[in-house]
C-alpha cells in the first residue's frame, strides 16, 4: 500500500463523506484545511501524519490521518484511519437562551420566562 492517498478517497474511506463526489465537492469548496492549509484540488495526496480540519454540517472537525484504506469499510475500520482532535464543545451557560431544535415546536412557558429575564433592561 502507498504512503499517500488523495485526499477525496480518504474522507470516503475514513467515512466523513457518503460518496467520492461528496469528498470532491468538499475539496473543491474549501471547507478541508490540510495542516493549516486551504485546499481546493480533490486530488491532494495526504499522508500518514497529516492533520485535516473540516467544516461539515455547521460544525468542524479536527482529524489526524494515522492510516489508509483500499476501499470504504465499516465504522470501526474506519476510525481506524485517523484519530479524531476535535476539541470539545463548551458546556452552555447556566441561564443561558433556551436551545430549540428544529421541528421541536414552540418554546415552553418556562422557555420564555427564561428569555424574559434575560432580556429584560435592569
Amino acid at each position: 500500500m502507498s504512503d499517500r492517498q488523495r485526499i477525496d478517497k480518504w474522507l470516503v474511506y475514513a467515512r466523513v463523506v457518503k460518496t467520492r463526489t461528496l469528498g470532491q465537492a468538499l475539496a473543491v469548496s474549501g471547507h478541508v484545511r490540510l495542516n493549516g492549509r486551504k485546499i481546493d484540488d480533490p486530488a491532494q495526496p495526504v499522508k500518514a501524519g497529516d492533520v485535516l480540519t473540516i467544516g461539515l454540517h455547521g460544525r468542524v472537525r479536527v482529524l489526524k490521518v494515522l492510516d489508509f484504506a483500499e476501499r470504504r469499510g465499516s465504522a470501526t475500520v474506519a476510525s481506524a484511519l485517523y484519530e479524531d482532535l476535535t476539541p470539545p464543545e463548551a458546556p452552555s451557560a447556566a441561564g443561558a437562551l433556551p436551545v430549540v431544535e428544529a421541528g421541536e415546536g414552540r418554546p415552553t412557558k418556562r422557555d420564555r420566562r427564561r428569555f424574559d429575564k434575560l432580556t429584560e433592561p435592569d
